[in-house]
């Protein structure tokens, strides 16, 4: 249980940053270089590895190597377990209001 609970905080952590959320709408148009990436955020390269270790991690963006090169690209089945999490955590507040439960304390 710990697990599941670690791997969806990853998910939260990767989300909770502007630069990851730039990084992720660059990404849903097609695969990108890292230098690209680089060139249109404007930040160092120490930073953007940063970043790109955290939505790497997290599931959501995908990497592979050509020559010296990184390539990321968003991992679909990342994002569906991202999107399948937000959804479990609306259903479980509409499941929790239908009954009307009253706190016995």
């Amino acid at each position: 249980m710990e697990n599941k609970y670690q791997n969806n905080a990853k998910i939260f952590k990767a989300l909770c940053d502007p630069n990851r959320l730039m990084i992720i709408e660059m990404l849903q148009s097609a695969e990108r270089c890292a230098c690209e990436i680089l060139e249109d955020m404007k930040v160092g390269q120490s930073t953007l590895s940063h970043h790109m270790k955290i939505l790497c991690e997290s599931g959501l963006v995908d990497s592979r190597r050509e020559g010296k090169w990184m390539y990321y690209s968003l991992d679909k089945e990342g994002c569906e377990a991202a999107k399948n999490l937000l959804d479990e955590i609306i259903s479980q507040k509409e499941n929790n209001n239908v009954g009307g439960r009253q706190c016995e304390c």
